[in-house]
């Protein structure tokens, strides 16, 4: 594969050669509201392949179908009358938005994006970026993250290329993400609706819309080796988002995290006596904290308001990557308090931290 190239979402030139790229069953990055994604025509199964082989990602795990509006739903899922009521709640509510619904799929969507299974991911984009791409190219496109499989999740063009520069044809830069965190994803076919992976949109928020409740999937019910068949839905694994580094969790206060840093840093130097080489141990440092220790043999790396979930969630995967550009051994980062303000912050950090 050439070069990978690098188009600007603000020249409408670059918009439609990025487009022409996917129609032509090629690979492009593009940035959503979420996370930057790894787009291919979702109806072309060699395009989809493609996804898979510069992923590295697994066959058995999904992947989610980008529109442009909801007149195009009909191209990729066949919904029956009994949940046409609950889909158009849902999608008056949060679409254009990072909304995943799992949905039934029609004949034409090929079987490596549901990784076999009968329900298709869908959504409707918020990013203008996004938008222009999809409007532009007049197809699905099927994208999941723009990251090698398992890895930080991208929030910039940068972190797409430092993944898969080379790998891919091009990435439509548009700047970082606002969310940073990937899409929520719900089941609606089911009563009580089932969230598969928690976002932006709020299990709360979901009921309010519809009426009906909602009940929290629990990937250990699913999958009990670590090759399942296929998945149920995108961002269910056991270990994801994973920085290179070890990433450990502390406690939700400067208190618990000094401990843990001190303890680490003991370690690190019984083991540097032991073998004579050093490792190192970064901190991602809410801004509003001071560790009570000082702490010069750490790499810390600011992060955000600790009270402003929004605000650590958009920054997590940067910060997450900045550390690794460091080349720490050991990531410290403390763990927020349960409840739904912080419930996709803490699934993200609790899969990243999971040992392979």
């Amino acid at each position: 594969m050439p070069s990978t190239l690098h188009l600007h979402a603000d020249r409408p030139g670059d918009v439609a050669q990025a487009a022409a790229l996917l129609r032509a069953g090629q690979l492009v990055a593009f940035a959503t509201e979420t996370v930057y994604g790894l787009g291919a025509h979702a109806l072309d199964p060699a395009a989809v392949g493609r996804i898979f082989a510069a992923k590295q990602r697994p066959a058995w795990d999904p992947v989610i179908v980008h529109l442009a509006s909801v007149d195009q739903l009909a191209l990729v899922t066949d919904i029956p009358a009994a949940l046409a009521a609950r889909v158009a709640q849902l999608a008056a509510a949060f679409w254009p938005g990072p909304l995943t619904l799992l949905l039934p799929r029609t004949k034409a969507v090929p079987d490596a994006v549901t990784a076999g299974r009968g329900l298709v991911g869908v959504r409707i984009p918020a990013h203008p970026a996004a938008q222009a791409l999809l409007r532009a190219a007049a197809i699905p496109i099927a994208a999941p993250s723009a990251n090698r499989f398992g890895h930080t999740s991208p929030t910039t063009a940068q972190h797409v290329l430092d993944d898969l520069a080379g790998r891919i044809d091009a990435v439509l830069d548009a700047g970082p993400t606002q969310l940073g965190l990937e899409s929520t994803v719900l089941d609606p076919t089911q009563t009580p609706m089932v969230l598969y992976r928690p976002g932006a949109i709020t299990p709360a928020q979901l009921t309010a819309a519809t009426g009906v409740p909602v009940t929290v999937f629990s990937a250990a019910s699913e999958q009990t080796g670590s090759s399942p068949s296929s998945l149920p839905s995108p961002g269910v694994g056991i270990r994801h988002y994973a920085p290179r580094a070890r990433l450990q969790l502390t406690g939700a206060t400067p208190e618990a995290l000094s401990a843990a840093l001190r303890e680490t840093l003991q370690a690190m130097s019984t083991a540097k006596n032991a073998t004579s080489k050093a490792k190192t141990t970064g901190v991602l440092l809410p801004l509003d904290w001071e560790l009570p220790i000082l702490q010069t043999t750490a790499v810390i790396q600011p992060w955000a308001d600790w009270n402003s979930p929004e605000a650590l969630a958009a920054s997590l995967f940067a910060c997450l990557r900045a550390l690794d550009d460091r080349r720490v051994d050991t990531i410290l980062c403390p763990l927020p308090a349960p409840g739904e303000p912080t419930a996709a912050l803490r699934d993200r950090l609790e899969k990243a931290a999971m040992k392979s």
